[in-house]
């Protein structure tokens, strides 16, 4: 057996200005996605964003503290104890913490398929890295993720952007070339991303077509 508080948990800043606290990954779980989120400096403790693209079901249960949780356009404030279930994974959902002391945690899965760990993890693993300018750790961080998901796009992507700004050129390439390949969008995405800066006069860079 485990045990551990959700104020030990790992407090990684995200840009959108909460504060993600991983779970899943501190446990090593493999049947469920979950983590723990407390606010940041814009006090949001849970990202606006819908699950459309993994198809997630999720449910949300606040620990401590008051949230303000939007529903495809419904409040609810919701103080400790109370859970909120969203079973469409496209409505749009997020949570505003009302307290400093807020915190809620998230579990979500694919009705009726095994659980994979989400790209976007060893994304936000990476992050504290990358904004540190360790871009061995970052890179280590998505590999971690590719060994994981052989040839997951955003991956792909996350680490042609670490590549770039580290001077890895030819890396850089090759990582977002594949990542093109295999998903189209993110061409559309890599023209106006500055992390391509040195890169995008390269004639191999994937420009719109």
């Amino acid at each position: 057996m485990n045990l551990v508080h959700v104020d030990e948990l790992d407090a990684i800043d995200m840009p959108e200005g909460f504060v993600w606290r991983p779970v899943r990954r501190r446990f090593g779980i493999k049947a469920f996605g979950t983590n723990a989120y407390t606010p940041g400096a814009s006090g949001q403790v849970v990202e606006e964003h819908t699950e459309g693209q993994l198809g997630h079901e999720e449910i949300y249960l606040v620990l401590r503290g008051r949230v303000r949780f939007t529903v495809d356009g419904d409040e609810h404030e919701l103080r400790p104890g109370q859970l909120v279930f969203v079973r469409d994974p496209a409505l749009k959902r997020g949570g505003v913490a009302l307290t400093d002391d807020a915190a809620v945690l998230a579990v979500g899965g694919k009705p009726g398929q095994a659980h994979e760990i989400s790209a976007w993890e060893y994304i936000f693993a990476a992050l504290p890295h990358v904004q540190a300018g360790r871009w061995e750790e970052a890179e280590q961080a998505m590999q971690e993720g590719l060994e994981e998901k052989p040839g997951d796009p955003a991956l792909l992507y996350n680490l042609a952007c670490l590549d770039a700004r580290a001077g890895k050129d030819d890396a850089a390439l090759d990582h977002l070339l594949a990542a093109v390949d295999a998903d189209k969008r993110f061409r559309e995405y890599a023209q106006t991303d500055e992390d391509f800066t040195s890169i995008r006069d390269d004639p191999r860079f994937p420009r719109q077509q």
